[in-house]
């Protein structure tokens, strides 16, 4: 009996294969909700440009003011005919403060087109002889206020203040805020004092401390040549 090779083939079964699912994403409207904030955002973005055009600023009005003239004012102040009056405040008005005569301002609104503005200035209390030479005119706080040549002029019945050595001009403005009563000349400093020339004698001393402290009793000795030490008072005919 003759044997042969059974060869078995492959499976007849197919295998059956998915096609892949394409992925769909679901588009909805906007909601309603939404539809809101962005109308919302149209709406007052439109009545912030409106609001602007509308209510311009018409009418300036400025006191207060010594040295700079009205004009210089408004222009410090940013007050342009054409900037909204609902957006005019404090920070637009900070230019005011870059003036050296300005000391302080204050700006008030008035519904619906006015805005006043309210300067307090800077005033000169002595003249400062520089190193080269140059006079120019001190506020007590040690501010440089530029002046023309006609204004120094006016300011020639100041105190003068002039030295050399290391700066005290502000020792030398203290003590012009403590005599002030006694019609001061001159204060003269170097590395080693002050000297206050008055109309009649004068007032030395090497310590700031107690040429301020005996300030008060200068005019116990009129027209004499006073030393003032932490220790106590000296005066000379």
């Amino acid at each position: 009996m003759a044997s042969g090779n059974r060869v078995s083939g492959p499976d007849d079964s197919a295998s059956e294969l998915s096609a892949p699912v394409p992925s769909v994403s679901t588009v909805r409207p906007p909601s309603r909700r939404r539809w809101w904030w962005i109308g919302g955002g149209v709406v007052l973005a439109g009545a912030l440009a409106a609001s602007w055009f509308a209510l311009p600023i018409r009418t300036v009005e400025v006191t207060g003011k010594q040295h700079l003239n009205a004009e210089r004012v408004r222009e410090l102040a940013g007050l342009t005919p054409d900037f909204g009056w609902l957006y005019y405040g404090a920070w637009r008005a900070r230019g005011l403060l870059a003036d050296p005569w300005v000391l302080s301002a204050a700006v008030t609104r008035r519904f619906p087109d006015t805005v006043t503005v309210q300067v307090n200035e800077r005033r000169p209390v002595a003249r400062w002889q520089k190193a080269n030479g140059t006079v120019v005119g001190l506020a007590l706080d040690s501010t440089v206020l530029p002046t023309t040549p006609e204004e120094n002029a006016g300011l020639a019945a100041l105190p003068l203040i002039q030295g050399w050595g290391p700066s005290r001009l502000g020792d030398a403005l203290k003590v012009l805020g403590a005599l002030g009563g006694y019609n001061v000349e001159s204060v003269a400093y170097t590395p080693t004092g002050l000297r206050v020339k008055l109309p009649a004698g004068s007032v030395w001393s090497g310590d700031l401390k107690s040429l301020l402290k005996y300030a008060g009793s200068i005019g116990m000795y009129p027209k004499q040549n006073i030393n003032i030490y932490p220790w106590g008072v000296s005066v000379q005919e």
